[in-house]
């Protein structure tokens, strides 16, 4: 390996170092997140899934009337309508739940990379491309490699990107380097991860000669 693709590698690896910092601070709450997906698509799937199971409960009454009608159930079940309509509910929620998962699952993924500053269109394809045929595979990789929340800005409160380095609005260096070998380091870094400086003490030094 050359010294530029070394340096590339060690400068992926330590901006994948510092977005997870970031991501830890998050503090996402299950509920929180969920409300990012649109009320609308809530509500069509609960009435698809009560459409689904109105209509399958039905259909199987029906048949049960029809002497040349094909059953759902074996013989046991047909004599008891009221325990082969619960067992074909059963089936219909655990279908219905498994494709309600996959449908907020997408819609997540496309409010939740817009909203991160990621390409949203690109990324909501690319998880319903993989999805046949490699599964959950796709969000997986999305999860990974999603950018950090904006976050405030620690001088100003502006609200930035996490590909910033610089605030729009008061100039703060939103990635701080070592005072000692001048490599960037994370925010909440005590001492440096490269040379192990104590950064804790060089901004005591610095506050106190200012």
């Amino acid at each position: 390996m050359s010294d530029y693709q070394q340096r590339i590698a060690e400068s992926f690896q330590e901006r994948k170092r510092l977005n997870q910092l970031r991501r830890r601070k998050e503090k996402l709450r299950f509920w929180d997140e969920f409300q990012i997906i649109p009320r609308w698509l809530v509500v069509v799937v609960v009435v698809l899934y009560v459409m689904a199971l109105v209509i399958a409960v039905s259909v199987n009454l029906a048949q049960r009337h029809n002497p040349d009608g094909n059953y759902m159930f074996p013989p046991e079940l047909r004599d008891n309508p009221a325990l082969a309509s619960l067992a074909l509910a059963g089936l219909v929620t655990a279908t219905s739940l498994t494709l309600a998962i996959l449908i907020f699952l997408i819609a997540y993924v496309n409010r939740d990379a817009k909203r991160r500053g990621m390409n949203s269109a690109l990324w909501t394809i690319l998880v319903i491309i993989l999805l046949p045929a490699w599964g959950f595979i796709g969000f997986v990789i999305y999860f990974l490699m999603r950018e950090p929340l904006p976050y405030p800005c620690p001088q100003c409160g502006t609200s930035v990107s996490a590909r910033y380095n610089f605030c729009p609005n008061c100039k703060c260096n939103l990635h701080p380097s070592c005072p000692q070998c001048k490599r960037e380091v994370g925010e909440m870094d005590k001492f440096c991860p490269h040379c192990g400086n104590d950064l804790k003490a060089a901004t005591n030094a610095v506050e106190i000669s200012a």
